[in-house]
């Protein structure tokens, strides 16, 4: 499957004083620390995660 499409993520929040389910998420999408830039696979579970915590990652292109 040549071509796969993949997105940028940024972490634009701070994990600390959030509850535990939001750490995870960011845990989960391989962010923990501030302004880190990751790519990922653009499935419909990594948008589901980045739609829990809006105020914490951005799509970047």
């Amino acid at each position: 499957m040549a071509g796969k499409k993949t997105i940028k993520l940024k972490q634009i929040g701070s994990a600390i004083r959030r509850p535990e389910g939001q750490r995870q998420i960011l845990i989960g999408l391989g962010l923990n620390k501030m302004n880190k830039v990751v790519e990922r696979q653009d499935t419909p579970e990594v948008r589901g995660a980045v739609a829990k915590v809006p105020h914490l990652v951005a799509v970047i292109d």
